[in-house]
């Protein structure tokens, strides 16, 4: 995980240029939250910063470290090499929605969503229990926290990383 820090570390250096009196945009909030040092990183290699810094508004599912621990050994170093950019940028850009999506936004039941990633969907479901995101994979995420207010958007904290594959099914 040492390549994991050494991303994180200088994300977070180039990334922390807010002042105190500004509101803070998604990346600055991020980098400011030890929780999201891999997604930081992967944010940086993939050059996504000055993009998620941008007017938005977005919606970032921000997968929390231990997200990208649970992928399989090796999964994370080998997608922050640069050969491996493109791959990096799409698993990224299936975090994000291109408008401010609050949780109370999000409709009762299952639903499509379409990230910024075009090519793909998620299926984004509401009950009692909370929000759960179906990837491509068929697998889902929680929202763990939700709402986390930013200048340009707003963040959902999840606990998978989501992973492009076949289309999710909404049930």
């Amino acid at each position: 995980m040492t390549i994991i820090r050494k991303f994180a570390a200088a994300a977070a250096t180039a990334m922390t240029l807010g002042t105190a009196a500004s509101a803070a945009d998604i990346v600055e909030i991020a980098s400011g939250d030890e929780r999201f040092s891999t997604l930081v990183a992967a944010v940086s290699a993939a050059g996504l910063v000055e993009t998620l810094q941008g007017p938005g508004p977005f919606t970032v599912y921000a997968p929390v470290n231990d997200a990208f621990a649970a992928l399989p050994e090796g999964t994370v170093e080998t997608l922050l090499e640069p050969e491996n950019k493109g791959q990096l940028t799409n698993i990224l850009l299936y975090h994000v929605d291109d408008r401010k999506l609050t949780a109370e936004m999000i409709p009762n039941g299952s639903n499509y969503f379409k990230p910024v990633l075009v090519s793909e969907r998620l299926c984004i479901t509401k009950d009692s229990s909370g929000v759960s995101i179906a990837d491509g994979t068929g697998e889902s995420a929680n929202v763990i926290i939700a709402n986390i207010e930013a200048d340009n958007g707003v963040i959902h904290v999840i606990d998978k990383v989501l992973l492009p594959g076949t289309r999710p099914a909404c049930h």
